[in-house]
């Protein structure tokens, strides 16, 4: 919840009548928070689009848009379908408090409104508002910008759709003996850096971490690149240097959510996966930094030189498959 010159919320009140709006506001702003207006729903809504909101107090019957266009034009928008929403009129009728919740509100207040009654109900629909960005954070934090978008967009669900894209798998060559060899602490400052890195390379093509897309072979290069710089980091400061292999593949795969309604994970599925795990591995025995497949060497521009290292059979597979290694600087 955005903090106000108070400490308190910013509230639209969406009202045709004046003095509903200056009496509404008067209360509103005695529970410390601040209080923009609008005459009617065309104005609410580029306020909206335009400003960040709290909350909003919504008239029904008004010229140019009424309170239930309003509502279900908030439904359809993805910005602002998650603001909260108390309906304010003097309609009676259960019908029409019913369409207002149907349509998305959080409440329904009969005109004239108790000064009581409304404090209560504002603090509430704040408090669901403040957990509801709350629970966007922490989907923002530890997923991906695509998926927190994908959650957003379509809600959560247990199961995946078939997908065209790219995979990269991405490893530390002899992390373990490294590991042992050195504090945890400062295995932990190695990891976090690597990560810097490595995710900026992939995000500033396009990629996705844990998921798919994006130009995985410019990615890749980008990465080696900053493993390069790095490691003459560590040299001059007398630490070890790392080394990384990665396996690319492109094809078909069913992408989405899987594990139970509790505890989920975005994942990729498929032989296209497996591929590009098993090309990472063969990059030890093949010394090479980055090993493709044949569709992936499709993919790439001519730019990208590549060496043709002919089918290899790889764990788990029956049939070889055609591997390409990508030359580095």
């Amino acid at each position: 919840m955005r903090e106000g010159n108070h400490g308190g919320a910013r509230l639209l009140v969406v009202d045709d009548n004046k003095v509903n709006r200056l009496l509404l506001s008067r209360n509103i702003e005695l529970m410390g928070h601040r209080v923009t207006t609008a005459e009617n729903g065309r104005v609410a809504l580029e306020m909206l689009r335009r400003e960040p909101f709290d909350l909003l107090l919504l008239d029904i019957e008004m010229p140019e848009m009424n309170g239930f266009q309003v509502l279900e034009q908030l439904g359809r928008d993805l910005q602002l379908r998650d603001l909260p929403v108390i309906v304010t009129s003097s309609l009676e009728g259960l019908d029409n408090v019913v369409r207002c919740i149907e349509l998305g509100a959080e409440d329904y207040l009969q005109k004239p409104v108790n000064p009581a009654l409304l404090k209560a109900r504002v603090g509430a629909s704040l408090e669901k508002k403040r957990l509801r960005d709350q629970q966007k954070e922490l989907v923002r934090r530890f997923a991906t910008p695509e998926v927190a978008q994908d959650l957003q967009q379509s809600g959560f669900s247990l199961g995946g759709k078939r997908v065209r894209g790219t995979v990269m798998f991405s490893d530390i060559r002899g992390f373990t003996p490294l590991a042992e060899s050195q504090a945890p602490e400062v295995t932990i400052e190695l990891l976090n850096t690597y990560y810097t890195l490595m995710f900026n390379a992939i995000s500033g093509h396009g990629g996705i971490v844990s998921e798919i897309a994006g130009d995985g072979v410019q990615a890749a290069l980008e990465m080696i690149e900053m493993i390069e710089l790095f490691n003459a980091e560590q040299a001059s400061a007398g630490k070890t240097p790392i080394r990384i292999g990665i396996g690319i593949a492109s094809g078909e795969m069913v992408a989405g959510y899987t594990g139970t309604n509790e505890r989920a994970t975005y994942t990729c599925i498929g032989d296209t996966v497996n591929v590009a795990s098993r090309l990472e591995e063969q990059t030890k025995t093949a010394e090479r930094s980055i090993l493709i497949d044949a569709a992936t060497r499709s993919l790439l521009r001519s730019a990208v030189q590549v060496e043709e290292l002919g089918p290899v059979a790889i764990r788990g597979r029956v049939q070889p498959v055609e591997v390409f290694a990508v030359k580095t600087k």
